[in-house]
């Protein structure tokens, strides 16, 4: 619980101080522990509406590997579309723009831009199907059994041994479960 509290009061301090300086962010943007949106040039960073950042996630606008051999750092805009969800551990490289109702999946070196609706992975993260595709694989994958509502989530002040007992049996049976 420290933790989670520690967290939120880190971006409760750094989000507001990188958008005072410029940073641009939509509506619900999510944003986990661990996320670093280049302090430097965050006036060069763009992210739309209902965006969500897993931990660890870093969006860079600028490069400095110049810097010794030119004197110069390179910098570019780094744009986010609408409906988003980027993975943990991934990093974005300056000037990527990542469409709208795009997933990238964790630990991607994003050096290229992303298409709208498109599903990317890897190093360097390459498309390997429409959002749309990945969402129908999925949906066939999902039954009663492997499938869990809210009252199997940390918001249930209730959620205990019992709810964690069920998911682990689930997902021993079936590899993989939902939850809400």
């Amino acid at each position: 619980m420290f933790e989670k509290l520690k967290c939120a009061i880190k971006r409760e301090v750094y989000l507001p101080n990188l958008i005072s300086r410029g940073l641009k962010i939509g509506k619900n943007f999510k944003m986990m522990g661990g996320c670093i949106l280049d302090p430097a040039h965050c006036w060069h960073i763009t992210i739309g509406d209902d965006v969500t950042l897993a931990p660890r996630v870093h969006i860079l606008a600028h490069d400095a590997s110049t810097k010794t051999h030119l004197g110069y750092t390179k910098v570019a805009n780094t744009t986010i579309g609408n409906r988003c969800f980027i993975g943990a551990g991934t990093i974005i490289l300056p000037g990527v723009t990542i469409g709208d109702d795009v997933i990238v999946g964790a630990s991607s070196v994003v050096t290229k831009d992303i298409s709208n609706g498109m599903l990317a992975v890897g190093n360097p993260a390459k498309v390997i199907c429409t959002v749309e595709e990945y969402m129908a694989k999925i949906k066939v994958e999902m039954t009663a059994d492997n499938t869990f509502g809210e009252e199997f989530t940390l918001r249930n002040p209730e959620f205990g041994q019992v709810q964690r007992d069920k998911m682990i049996e689930a997902a021993n049976k079936q590899k993989r479960i939902f939850v809400k």
